[in-house]
């Protein structure tokens, strides 16, 4: 008896594949909590790198507001200092004419009058300009603000504060423009005592006594 061969695997066809197996409610849900899964850590990311980006975006503009505003506020700090130096003039005009007195001829009188109403209207410009300036006498010595130019021993100040003034500090819109020439107190120096037993120095002060007779 003869067998004939099979159509299908005659004409060089596979042969039919399984059925696929049919998906379980359980399947379907552990399918779909690992996609919402999956979409919730993405969505995070995208979430943590937007507001990266915000943050770094908020930060350029804040810095760029501050250096437009830096640029405005400083942009004639030269000038300023140029200007200091005309109050400072000023000021020495000023402190070059004699005391007040009660018999001073009426034309000195005057003219100081008018030299201290031209340099407080000059200040008042100058602080409305963000140019200000302080008086450092009798304040502790600040690196920051002061130039020492001399060391002086005094007991009517405390060690290390500003005795004298020379010239005052001034500031632009709070940053140091030009520091104040100080002179800072020091305490005085003592003297030690003599070594118990050592002979006394001689009084140059004593008055000599002339015994000749």
């Amino acid at each position: 008896m003869s067998t004939e061969p099979d159509p299908q695997t005659q004409a060089g066809e596979a042969p039919a594949a399984e059925p696929p197996i049919p998906e379980t409610p359980e399947s379907l849900m552990q399918a779909a909590t690992a996609r919402i899964t999956a979409l919730e850590t993405e969505l995070a990311e995208m979430k943590d790198r937007w507001m990266r980006a915000e943050a770094e975006t908020a930060n350029v503009r804040a810095r760029a507001r501050r250096e437009v505003e830096d640029a405005r506020q400083y942009a004639v700090q030269s000038f300023a200092k140029d200007i200091v130096e005309a109050a400072e003039n000023l000021r020495r005009g000023l402190a070059s004419l004699p005391p007040a007195a009660d018999d001073e001829p009426d034309i000195i009188a005057r003219m100081r009058q008018g030299f201290e109403s031209v340099e407080r209207g000059f200040l008042g410009t100058l602080e409305r300009h963000g140019i200000a300036s302080q008086d450092p006498t009798g304040q502790p010595f600040d690196p920051n603000l002061h130039q020492a130019m001399a060391e002086q021993e005094s007991a009517a100040h405390a060690p290390g504060s500003v005795m004298q003034a020379w010239t005052a500090a001034w500031t632009l819109h709070g940053r140091l423009l030009r520091p104040a020439m100080v002179v800072v107190a020091k305490a005085p120096a003592v003297e030690m005592p003599a070594p118990e037993g050592a002979p006394e120095a001689p009084a140059a002060d004593k008055p000599h006594l002339d015994k000749t007779v």
